[in-house]
């Protein structure tokens, strides 16, 4: 059976997730008007599935489940970074939409943040390491240890963002674009 936290209406639970195709990265917040404290996170083992399908079943199920336990207000996912390897993206992009279609079906609305944004939000570096995201929010979540994977603070540095930016969608920078897209990311063409 699972248990229910239970909020009055001017509190909010947000849930992040880092997607992935091997491991996925899901964090729970709570928010009390200006105070944030954590609930949960975690990671979804993916590995151990055979074949794309299956894991991308697994995801929705798991989402899913995480949402039907703690009915999250909002959804905030990390939006896919360039990659080299099309293959790569492609799954990765599958993944996080199947997280997306999950929190859909149960009417939850989601935000898509970028890595930089996320990394911005949470320790005042765009640049900001996995490891440095981490011990920040092991100290303004109060987490008394870090997990060995990451993906789970990755997802609840994405909870944060969305608390910090108030749900403003924040994907695309200041302006929308392919020339504001070239000019904000110039390390991603190849001349």
């Amino acid at each position: 059976m699972s248990k229910e936290v239970k909020k009055p209406s001017k509190e909010k639970i947000i849930l992040g997730i880092d997607p992935g195709t091997n491991v996925m990265g899901y964090g729970l917040i709570l928010v009390e008007g200006n105070k944030y404290s954590l609930i949960q996170f975690g990671v979804i083992h993916l590995k151990k599935y055979t074949g794309h399908e299956l894991k991308l079943k697994k995801i929705f199920e798991r989402i899913t489940g995480l949402i039907d336990e703690f009915h999250p207000d909002a959804v905030a996912l990390e939006a896919p970074f360039y990659g080299e390897n099309v293959q790569s993206m492609l799954k990765l992009g599958r993944a996080q939409g199947v997280a997306m279609a999950a929190a859909l079906a149960r009417e939850i609305p989601i935000a898509e943040y970028s890595p930089k944004k996320v990394k911005q939000s949470v320790t005042g570096n765009g640049n900001a390491s996995k490891e440095q995201v981490a011990e920040m929010l092991k100290t303004l979540l109060n987490i008394k240890e870090l997990p060995k994977l990451l993906d789970a603070t990755d997802a609840l540095g994405v909870a944060l963002c969305h608390h910090f930016h108030d749900g403003r969608l924040q994907t695309r920078g200041r302006t929308a674009g392919w020339k504001a897209f070239l000019e904000e990311n110039p390390g991603r063409v190849k001349g």
